[in-house]
């Protein structure tokens, strides 16, 4: 049985959400702006192009819309006949990644195409959205126990390549938003507790064989033991603490743009892109980041008001599995600045600086502007 059912006839067929819409371009200008407030005076102070984020984003952001449209001028259900290549070619990317792609930062994980970078494993998790919504469509009664064997090793494959990189966060993503696309599709109840067991038993073996990197561990126990004195964790705290201590200073209404100790004397690490809301804490307060928040929410609720119209279980798995891409990252990615979640690296959608998230999540709401066009259908 499907959790989410229709529960609204008031959407007219062949219009985007243009709630969804007016949100998620708001929500990129918005990215731009903060962009460019945290690293304006660094780069000035440096004696770089004050704008060179900026631009770069921008550009990206652009792309990134055109995209969007142009999805959203598809018809969904072709998504459905892509799926699979999408994932075999997102499977290779993965692998090649491996042999061929450039590091940074301890990890490996991207291709370097000299003017930008293209980091493989963010298109795998739409990719695999796009598998399990398929896969799941042509089950429409729910999941048998072996569909759902599938459906994980599915998913299991590319979160192995994906953790060896390693990249932890993303990996954290694929099966945060596998296991509900599984619970919504269908799963039999006996079976949604042996899923948690799974899991949890997964989660622990991975840290007791030493499956973790030690920079990883190194966050992880930082994150369970925040105030601790210990030096080996001293980086991990020091870092968390910094970004905490900039959304406090911010205060009610905030220090204004391009202003901030913490943001303009670089106290806060990779704050234009894993820690980019220290910048709205601090620059806008809590009443920017609260409009901010709801922002967010706004996009959030669209997505699933979508799911819940969409006609067919192919278009309503996909909004789901979108909404929760979206919901949980920026959960973790804001979680972890506040010193709430574990510090995973995964970006704030729309708004943290990079191209590859950047195409991915416009691409991922152009699909799902496509499912709005057609719930009248």
């Amino acid at each position: 049985m499907n959790i989410l059912s229709r529960t609204s006839n008031d959407s007219n067929s062949g219009s985007v959400d243009r709630g969804l819409l007016f949100a998620i371009v708001t929500l990129a200008l918005f990215g731009d702006l903060m962009i460019y407030s945290a690293t304006k005076v660094a780069l000035t102070n440096a004696g770089y192009d004050p704008a060179y984020y900026l631009k770069r984003q921008t550009m990206w952001v652009c792309i990134g819309l055109a995209v969007m449209w142009i999805l959203s001028r598809v018809d969904h259900r072709r998504f459905e006949m892509i799926a699979t290549p999408a994932y075999l070619s997102s499977i290779a990317g993965l692998i090649g990644v491996i042999f061929f792609g450039s590091s940074a930062l301890g990890a490996q994980r991207w291709f370097n195409l000299g003017f930008f970078q293209v980091q493989p494993s963010e298109f795998m998790v739409l990719a695999l959205i796009l598998t399990a919504s398929a896969y799941s469509a042509r089950r429409p009664q729910g999941l048998a126990q072996r569909d759902v064997i599938r459906i994980l090793f599915m998913a299991g494959l590319p979160m192995a390549i994906i953790a060896v990189q390693p990249d932890l966060g993303t990996a954290i993503i694929v099966a945060v938003t596998v296991g509900i696309m599984i619970v919504i599709a269908g799963v039999p109840p006996r079976f949604m507790a042996l899923l948690g067991v799974v899991g949890v038993v997964g989660a622990v073996s991975a840290v007791a064989v030493g499956f973790l990197q030690k920079y990883q561990l190194s966050r992880l126990t930082a994150f369970l033991n925040q105030n601790s004195s210990d030096p080996a964790l001293a980086s991990a705290i020091y870092h968390v603490d910094n970004a905490k201590n900039a959304i406090g200073a911010g205060g009610i209404t905030g220090m204004g743009l391009f202003n901030g100790l913490q943001t303009n004397l670089g106290y806060v690490p990779e704050q234009r892109t894993d820690f980019i809301f220290t910048a709205i804490g601090e620059q806008l307060g809590l009443i920017g980041s609260l409009v901010f928040l709801g922002l967010l929410a706004t996009v959030a609720y669209r997505i699933f008001v979508i799911s819940k119209d969409a006609k067919e279980q192919f278009g309503r798995l996909l909004c789901v599995g979108i909404f929760v891409f979206f919901s949980f990252s920026c959960f973790q990615n804001i979680g972890m600045t506040m010193g709430i979640m574990p510090v995973t690296g995964i970006p704030l959608p729309l708004v943290s600086y990079g191209g590859t998230a950047a195409l991915v999540f416009s691409g991922a709401i152009g699909m799902v502007l496509s499912v709005s066009r057609r719930r009248g259908n």
